[in-house]
């Protein structure tokens, strides 16, 4: 199998293309290697990658369709798996057209790329934040999201509607996933874990959101990946029940599908925050600050579709992923 990963210089991106790798898959990893966090880090990654004969990357930004047209029509993919995107709800609030760049005219190219030079699967990455006003828990695929709270999730969201109407137009086999806060080994250093583990090791307060209410379904990359792997395998189909009267979101009569993919177990942040000393071996000073814009307070995925199609089963818990970040953060910066 021949897969074009987007984003392969990054978390999830680089980790899925060694899974891949191990699986014996000819890996093409994309990435602009955009300054939005260390560049260093991104290269890190690659250097891992780069060792492998079956991976080849290649510096691209997914919003240059030229470039991009010319990816496609150079190579026959079996499958795409989307990573690449501009992550982030509160860097949206002062940036939002490097969203529109990267979110609406990236997702664009890759799927004209898809339709003109075929490719048995498409997979991309939504977010778990395209369930912005909804409180019912825990989030289902077959709920409404017409209600954001930020550009990026609007952006996901968007991402969503184009595929469906490539698959309904063209036949594209089309798979999203609603990622659900993702952490682990090489990861983002402007998520939390990594915050908190820096401002923990230097002793300076670090900033807790919402009093430290916020409940988040923290999953860790590798059960990401697994279920990523497992969906690659897995290509959406129409939906022989769906109804116009009575439409389900996650399906369609086209071959379109959305899952889910969590960890089923929410986690309160100030409970992760005190495993996260434990591992360290320090207390925190937490800065207790109130909600900011765009976040919500809760989040919870119902992975029970993706359980049914592929047998996803998440099972790993913060108190064994979050030990494990902080050997690899130990290890990487030499604390």
């Amino acid at each position: 199998m021949k897969v074009l990963v987007t984003g392969a210089a990054g978390f999830i991106g680089s980790t899925l293309a060694h899974a891949l790798l191990r699986r014996g898959a000819t890996v093409v990893g994309l990435d602009n290697l955009s300054d939005y966090y260390d560049v260093r880090l991104k290269q890190a990654r690659l250097d891992r990658l780069t060792t492998h004969d079956q991976f080849r990357f290649e510096r691209l930004d997914i919003a240059s369709r030229d470039r991009m047209g010319t990816l496609f029509s150079l190579n026959k993919f079996d499958a795409v798996v989307h990573l690449a995107a501009q992550a982030g709800v509160r860097y949206s609030l002062t940036n939002p057209y490097a969203y529109v760049d990267a979110n609406i005219v990236g997702f664009l190219n890759i799927l004209e790329g898809v339709r003109h030079h075929g490719a048995k699967h498409l997979i991309y990455a939504s977010s778990s934040s395209v369930y912005g006003a909804n409180v019912k828990l825990p989030f289902s695929e077959h709920d409404n999201v017409d209600h954001p709270f930020s550009l990026y999730a609007a952006t996901k969201k968007s991402n969503e509607l184009m595929a469906h109407s490539y698959a309904h137009l063209y036949g594209l086999r089309c798979t999203g996933l609603r990622f659900f806060t993702v952490y682990g080994p090489w990861g983002r250093p402007d998520m939390a874990l990594f915050l908190f583990t820096k401002g923990i090791l230097s002793g300076r307060p670090i900033p807790v959101f919402n009093q430290g209410n916020m409940v988040r379904d923290f999953t860790y990359v590798d059960d990401i990946v697994e279920g990523v792997v497992r969906v690659i395998d897995h290509p959406a189909a129409p939906n022989p029940s769906w109804r116009a009267e009575a439409p389900d979101p996650a399906t369609s009569r086209a071959p379109y599908r959305i899952y889910n993919i969590g960890n089923n177990q929410p986690v309160k942040l100030l409970r992760y925050i005190e495993v996260l000393e434990q591992a360290l071996g320090k207390k925190a000073v937490l800065d207790l600050q109130p909600m900011q814009k765009g976040d919500v307070p809760a989040t919870m995925a119902d992975v029970s579709a993706l359980e049914e199609a592929v047998d996803y089963r998440p099972g790993t818990p913060v108190e064994v992923g979050i030990p494990r970040f902080v050997e690899w953060y130990r290890s990487y910066y030499k604390v």
